[in-house]
């Protein structure tokens, strides 16, 4: 009898871990994946950076007043970069030379 209440832990035991084995399997990153190169951003154009999150999101809120669709990236402390769509990128630029923070 003493057998059964041992088992019966090292059974569930084994099996939970073989489910996380197979979660871990099924939805990982496989890590083969490259990160991808300093400075490019895809299909977005940096057309300002700030010293501070808030200006960033200022300027955002002007865009998007304007209907240009962006985002803001946090480069670094104290530094926050504004991405445009390529086509945007010329309205988007003088757009951000009038912005005052």
């Amino acid at each position: 009898m003493g057998l059964h209440y041992t088992a019966a832990p090292v059974l569930v035991f084994a099996v939970l871990a073989l489910i996380a084995l197979f979660l871990r399997w099924a939805f990982g990153t496989g890590g083969a994946r490259r990160p991808a190169a300093p400075g490019d951003d895809g299909l977005l154009v940096r057309v300002a950076t700030t010293t501070s999150h808030e200006s960033a999101l200022a300027l955002r809120a002007v865009l998007s007043d304007a209907g240009v669709r962006s985002t803001v990236r946090l480069a670094a402390a104290h530094r926050a970069e504004v991405l445009v769509f390529r086509e945007d990128a010329e309205r988007a630029r003088a757009l951000a030379a009038t912005f005052r923070s």
